[in-house]
């Protein structure tokens, strides 16, 4: 009998392991723009990311968020993805993503793209020390 319950439990061990498996870490990425006009740049994250070690639906996952041109919606979708826990944001599109995604939180890391001085538009304190979770 003991046996036998022994052999029952030692065959869940890898049920229980595998539930215990740590959380997929999130990227949230929020754009200005439609997805059409940025495929070949998401396309190249992903290669990027994927010559780190980081393959999406592997051991990474990407949730993209688009605000079409309606840049009164970037706000929210920040919000969406912090409430979504991701480890990190990514903001495209101008310095609009950038600063959506800087107020809506203070402790997740940002990455963003601006065509302009991220000091004068107010998305770093400075280069050489940008402060914050800003990167």
């Amino acid at each position: 009998m003991f046996i036998a319950l022994l052999h029952g439990n030692a065959m869940m061990w890898p049920l229980v392991a595998g539930a215990q498996k740590p959380a997929m870490p999130v990227i949230g990425f929020i754009g200005s723009a439609s997805p059409a006009r940025w495929s070949p740049f998401v396309a190249a994250f992903g290669a990027g990311l994927s010559e780190t070690g980081y393959v999406e639906d592997k051991n990474v996952a990407i949730e993209l968020r688009w605000a079409g041109g309606r840049y009164d919606r970037l706000p929210e979708l920040a919000a969406d993805r912090v409430r979504r826990r991701a480890a990190v944001l990514v903001a495209t599109g101008g310095s609009r993503s950038g600063l959506a995604a800087k107020a809506t939180t203070s402790t997740i890391p940002i990455v963003f793209t601006t065509g302009g001085n991220p000091v004068a538009q107010g998305l770093v304190a400075s280069l050489g020390r940008p402060g914050g979770n800003e990167g």
